[in-house]
């Protein structure tokens, strides 16, 4: 069964530009964070992957489409969903809503690479997990 997971977040003043608008770069940020939470959720962190497996998660590439702003103290909903598994990589979908209304949405790839930045094989347990989460 796949299982997509959410992270809610609120935009501050801090978050915005000058009229009040998420800037355009703080998305990734929303991304990465809503990655990491589904991490913790598999009882790994990437401290610990690295110290655990000498590797490193880092993002290869990433193409978004903005749709609408986000704007000063609106609440919006991170959704991450793995949509294809390799020995090395993994692609994810991530998608923010307001509301009902999806305003943002990436595709994100993510390579595994050891700590001089070559890529790995993907350990088992991180295979396994993001497993759950592949979209049909």
């Amino acid at each position: 069964m796949t299982r997509e997971s959410e992270y809610k977040l609120k935009i501050y003043y801090e978050d915005t530009d000058s009229g009040g608008v998420v800037y355009y770069a703080n998305y990734l940020k929303f991304f990465e964070r809503a990655r990491s939470e589904m991490i913790y959720s598999f009882g790994l962190s990437n401290k610990k992957i690295l110290s655990d497996f000498g590797v490193l998660i880092i993002v290869k590439s990433c193409n978004i489409n903005y749709k609408q702003p986000a704007k000063f103290e609106d609440i919006l909903l991170v959704k991450s969903k793995v949509k294809s598994i390799s020995k090395t990589s993994f692609t994810m979908e991530q998608l923010i809503y307001r509301d009902k209304d999806l305003i943002t949405s990436a595709e994100i790839v993510l390579v595994i690479v050891n700590e001089k930045g070559k890529p790995t094989r993907m350990p088992n347990i991180i295979e396994k997990s993001l497993a759950e989460f592949k979209s049909n």
